[in-house]
């Protein structure tokens, strides 16, 4: 009869069914958010794999113009995570005190927000390419090649930063499934286009198939925004510039972004300093392992933005406790999760890693490079878990003044220490990597411990 249950369960997460996150079964209400929010982000993990998998085959230096070019753009995915973030935890608690109107009008003036900002990374990203490449440490080889794949990527950001909000927007609603079909349309897509164009333009081509992609995504998510089958419905009314609620967005999302933009500082500190150090070839392995990283990192990202969403929508209904033992309870599940992705990136990273490439050199750092962020893999999960329970309480300052201590004062000249103070060179840089976010699982725990969330007020 139990497995029968969940099997009900399970099916009810997929088809998105409504649910009333305030009450029920907290259990239930952990995997009926967490299944498609795993998928879903599962899936956008997809994309950087497929797109490391077919440019792969280009050598060296195009792998290396990927994991550059993406390690830049994760500022773009900072500010767009900063967005979602501030939409996602107003959205939630509109949500959680049943009005549906006012958390459109949310979801609507955000996406204005990013509209906005795409603008102004488009301009650079078009125009200044090739200076970020080599801001990046690129050699004059992966300039040349790679510019117009960094300039198709950063050009088409807007479908980037929509994907993220409008995910968001629909997660802090409680329709998760939505934001999941959205992403199984764009990796799809992806995965279709990636090779073709690949062969047809060479590694610009997978840019293009990734912002194609991407908008395949978007437009299915507006098309459900607009048609309103889902939880919100969006007006044309909503989009009447609102200074109020626009504020009331950007206080939770300038934090947020800071905080994003701190950790994606870090990892571009941490790829630099492996390029500079490392050469194009161990920076080519440690691209491969970040993949491999970002793919099983993902999910766990998954379950953290159901702990959000719980966060955020029993925080408005006033169901303080509800909130509180949601949140350990998904925690509980992450850290059995990414244990057990531990053990399995230890064992077979060889075989993983073989599947990327079968030059040596490259093969043999993104081992190691693997083992060594792998070892992290249980705080990495606890941590993420917590940090972005308090960003769906609305308290985005708090996880934003525990990355610049993690990530700012500890990781960053720990890192360059262990890199040219040490014989570790290049390996150095990826030590510091678990450390830092062993300091922020326990910086996170303490501090969730104490309850100050409870008075947060967005």
């Amino acid at each position: 009869m139990k497995i029968k249950s969940a099997l009900q369960t399970v099916k009810q997460a997929l088809k998105g069914e409504h649910h009333d996150y305030t009450q029920g079964n907290i259990p239930e209400a952990v995997i009926l958010l967490a299944i498609p929010m795993i998928l879903e982000l599962g899936l956008e993990s997809v994309f950087a794999v497929v797109d490391m998998f077919f440019v792969s085959g280009l050598g060296a230096n195009a792998i290396a113009t990927v994991g550059l070019t993406e390690a830049a753009v994760t500022i773009v995915y900072s500010v767009a995570m900063a967005i979602a973030t501030g939409a996602s935890a107003i959205v939630a608690r509109r949500t959680g005190e049943k009005n549906p109107d006012s958390a459109a009008h949310a979801a609507a003036q955000a996406i204005l927000m990013s509209i906005a900002v795409s603008l102004v990374i488009s301009f650079v990203g078009i125009f200044h390419a090739d200076t970020i490449l080599q801001l990046m440490g690129a050699s004059a080889e992966v300039v040349s090649e790679g510019t117009s794949f960094t300039q198709i990527l950063l050009g088409g950001n807007l479908v980037i930063l929509l994907l993220f909000l409008i995910n968001g927007i629909f997660r802090g609603v409680g329709d998760a499934a939505m934001a999941m079909k959205s992403l199984w349309i764009a990796s799809g897509v992806n995965i279709v286009l990636c090779p073709i164009l690949i062969h047809a333009y060479g590694l610009k081509g997978a840019a293009i198939a990734t912002v194609i992609g991407r908008g395949a995504g978007v437009a299915y998510q507006v098309y459900h925004l607009v048609r309103g089958d889902g939880e919100l419905k969006l007006l044309g009314r909503h989009f009447h510039f609102d200074t109020q609620v626009i504020t009331g967005v950007f206080k939770v999302a300038w934090p947020a972004g800071l905080q994003f933009l701190i950790g994606s500082g870090s990892w571009i500190l941490i790829t630099r300093l492996i390029a500079q150090s490392g050469g194009t070839l161990a920076s080519a392995g440690a691209q491969i392992a970040f993949r491999i990283f970002i793919f099983f990192m993902l999910p766990a990202w998954g379950l953290s933005n159901a702990a959000a969403t719980l966060m955020g929508q029993n925080l408005g209904a006033k169901q303080y406790d509800r909130a509180e033992q949601s949140v350990w309870l998904t925690t509980k599940y992450s850290a059995i999760f990414m244990a057990v992705v531990m053990v399995i990136m230890l064992v077979f990273a060889k075989l993983i890693v073989g599947i990327f490439t079968a030059e040596e050199a490259v093969f043999n750092y993104g081992v190691l490079s693997l083992r060594i962020i792998a070892s992290g893999f249980i705080f990495f999960g606890i941590g993420m878990v917590l940090s972005q329970s308090l960003n769906g309480a609305g308290d985005t300052k708090t996880p934003t003044k525990f990355n610049v201590i993690c990530f700012w004062l500890f990781q960053s000249p720990f890192a360059y220490i262990m890199v040219y103070y040490t014989s570790l060179g290049a390996t150095g840089a990826l030590i510091a990597v678990p450390a830092a976010h062993a300091l922020m699982t326990v910086l996170a725990w303490r501090y969730f411990k104490k309850g100050k969330w409870r008075t947060v007020e967005v």
